[in-house]
């Protein structure tokens, strides 16, 4: 069973970057797919961004796209979200989730249902 557990959220001015880490053990168990998600107060967890393992080929939310970069260290278990020009909307919990599939189904892979494993989350906040 993967355990995922992020770092790196802080507090930023608008227009500032962060980059925040999700590190895996059991790293194989993870699946196919990891990827990022975010929950603001009050609002429904969104997908931010999600990475194929296997091919390396990348999702992004509209949102953030041409802002943020999703990478993986396979070599440290690592998954990253780089995140460049930041925005007060950007504000949220991040997760690092992983969805534990053996099979590469790119169906739906920023839905949350897709994901089986899912780490505490850490905060970001963007003033402005």
């Amino acid at each position: 069973q993967a355990q995922l557990m992020e770092s790196g959220g802080g507090s930023v001015q608008a227009g500032g970057s962060l980059r925040l880490s999700c590190a895996a053990s059991q790293y194989r168990a993870t699946g196919c797919y990891m990827g990022w998600f975010r929950q603001a107060p009050g609002k429904e967890r969104e997908g931010v961004a999600a990475l194929n393992r296997i091919t390396t080929y990348t999702t992004y939310a509209n949102s953030v796209k041409g802002r943020f970069t999703i990478s993986q260290d396979n070599a440290n278990n690592i998954l990253y979200l780089q995140m460049n020009n930041l925005e007060p909307e950007d504000t949220a919990m991040y997760y690092c989730a992983a969805d534990g599939q053996p099979v590469c189904s790119g169906a739906s892979v920023l839905t949350t249902s897709r994901y089986k494993y899912w780490g505490r989350g850490t905060q970001v906040t963007v003033s402005s």
